[in-house]
């Protein structure tokens, strides 16, 4: 391995599981590692950090530099928490100061770093504050200030938006996107929050049962999802069949599509496009079957209803059409989406 920014290969064996992903960052880049809970994003960063031991087969190369024999405290790595882990009994400044001073800087030298560091992130007056003292949005950009003392060449940030409420989320978001787009090194974040994810990444890794199985832009992954993790991720629904010009087979239902695909294909369309009757529509329209409720939710300021029957999907639909409709779980009704709504493309 050699070249500048992170290329990676973390293997990690367990007796119940095994991760095995492949990682690429550049310098400048920030990746985002996504999956469902138990899909081995944490175990990915944690060997990123030497935080747990890679298994035969795995390697790390920072910069060229290989990494994965350097013991975690001499790795030139930086790390957000979850739960940020500032020294309870040290000010924001001692906090931020620490790393430089375990790597050799004076005390005067490491707290100097720490306060220009501390200015960056909009902390300056509350430099002497203890942990118990901050919101939780000035802990993170604490938490960051700490992992940017070191000076690192990797990032490290696990869900470090997850411990905000919403309101603060937000405005902590773009701060960290404005900070990310300053650094110079790799980073590497895990979030379970798409929207954290497409709004703080430059590119997307699914990671699901420790392999990856879909990355790209977001934009790329949000068009194409490849899995029903991705798709319900990004709000779609999703569909695997065969694809025979301008034509999709799924199960028993035949899907007219805008795009030409041949052979194995998938085929998307968003809850939104689904239309709901009581009664078969007159006209006869494609993309037209027969369903049964099985749910209905609040989503957002519409309601999400949970079709069942040859294909399960989801529609959104408003409040009056429920009740026009008398949408209510166990009744029939018939379910359609034009061709122009759907998105075809191979698996």
């Amino acid at each position: 391995m050699s070249g500048g920014g992170l290329r990676a290969r973390l293997v990690v064996t367990r007796p119940a599981f095994t991760l095995d992903v492949a990682l690429e960052v550049a310098p400048g880049e920030v990746v985002a590692l996504l999956g469902p809970n138990g899909a081995g994003k944490t175990t990915a960063l944690r060997a990123l950090a030497g935080l747990v031991a890679l298994s035969p087969g795995g390697e790390i190369s920072l910069d060229g530099r290989a990494l994965h024999a350097v013991p975690a405290e001499r790795r030139p790595v930086g790390m957000v928490f979850q739960d940020y882990l500032l020294f309870p009994h040290l000010s924001a400044l001692d906090n931020v100061a620490f790393g430089p001073r375990c790597r050799g800087a004076s005390k005067a030298e490491a707290r100097r770093a720490a306060a220009a560091l501390l200015e960056r992130v909009g902390l300056a007056a509350h430099a002497a504050a203890r942990p118990r003292q901050l919101s939780g949005g000035q802990a993170q950009r604490v938490a960051l200030a700490r992992a940017l003392a070191v000076r690192p060449r990797l990032l490290l940030l696990d869900e470090p938006l997850a411990a905000l409420d919403a309101h603060t989320r937000l405005e902590i978001r773009s701060q960290l996107r404005r900070h990310l787009a300053d650094f110079d090194g790799a980073t590497v974040l895990v979030t379970h929050d798409p929207l954290d994810a497409m709004v703080l990444a430059d590119r997307l890794v699914v990671v699901e049962e420790g392999a990856v199985v879909q990355e790209g832009t977001p934009g790329d992954v949000a068009r194409r999802p490849r899995t029903d993790y991705v798709a319900r991720l990004v709000g779609l629904n999703l569909y695997r069949g065969a694809g025979d010009g301008g034509r999709v087979k799924v199960g028993e239902l035949l899907f007219s599509t805008i795009e030409q695909v041949e052979g194995q294909a998938f085929v998307a369309f968003p809850p939104a496009a689904v239309a709901l009757y009581r009664s078969r529509p007159d006209g006869s329209p494609r993309n037209l079957w027969q369903a049964r409720i099985d749910g209905v939710e609040r989503h957002g300021d519409n309601v999400r209803v949970h079709l069942d029957g040859p294909i399960g999907a989801f529609a959104d639909v408003t409040p009056a059409a429920v009740a026009e409709l008398d949408l209510t779980p166990g009744r029939t009704v018939w379910a359609s989406v034009k061709a122009t709504e759907t998105h075809a493309y191979p698996a």
